[in-house]
């Protein structure tokens, strides 16, 4: 493989593993906030990428190039939440906590772009993986968070659809998730498209964060 090619995906893999870690480590988190130690008890309340890592999703793929990627799932038991926790909601919160993360990773990535633009413009100038990184860890976690609200199973946006389905449809659901690897297999393959829309939206707005606090 060419090394400048090595190199490239390399500076992929980097905010790729903190974005992952992040996402995995704000399920571990609110899970334990309501009550659930599972995680924590498997090591999984934890910042460090070695817990998260999946070598096949996390490294691999990646580094061949494959466009996407993905940790190892973080288990939640929602029979341990808090007794004042319904457990719908509760698995609802906790799968929420990993897109909201990366949201607030793109944010956070946004703003320091914003304010290196502002106060130390020559330093993206002189440090192109400086600001390869930002803008890599922006759109990529604006991608992470948009595909992750999919409602299609394992993906966290089905826990929230399974928290309003009515009582009357949950064996329709049961179906739908039997057949859920083959849904996300045609949704990645097929309907990518559909994503670009809210993603280049939010980017959009990002953009706006990035000029509103660089050029004031």
């Amino acid at each position: 493989m060419d090394p400048q090619m090595i190199m490239e995906r390399v500076m992929l893999l980097i905010p790729l593993v903190l974005s992952l870690t992040v996402h995995e480590f704000a399920h571990a988190w609110s899970a334990w906030r309501l009550g659930d130690d599972t995680a924590a008890m498997q090591g999984r309340l934890t910042l460090n990428p070695v817990a998260h890592i999946d070598p096949i999703g996390t490294l691999l793929l990646p580094m061949l190039g494959v466009p996407f990627g993905w940790a190892k799932p973080v288990p939640v038991n929602p029979a341990r939440f808090r007794r004042d926790v319904n457990m719908n909601t509760g698995m609802m919160i906790t799968a929420l906590a990993g897109p909201a993360s990366n949201l607030l990773l793109a944010i956070a990535s946004a703003v320091s772009y914003g304010l290196t633009l502002r106060w130390a413009p020559d330093t993206l100038e002189t440090n192109p993986g400086l600001q390869q990184f930002l803008f890599t860890a922006m759109v990529m976690n604006v991608g992470l968070a948009v595909f992750n609200m999919l409602p299609i199973p394992p993906l966290d946006g089905s826990r929230v659809v399974e928290n309003f389905i009515p009582y009357r449809l949950r064996g329709f659901w049961e179906q739908v998730v039997q057949f859920s690897p083959f849904l996300l297999i045609a949704f990645i393959v097929l309907g990518r498209s559909v994503l670009m829309g809210p993603i280049s939206y939010i980017q959009s707005l990002l953009g706006d964060i990035i000029m509103g606090i660089g050029l004031s």
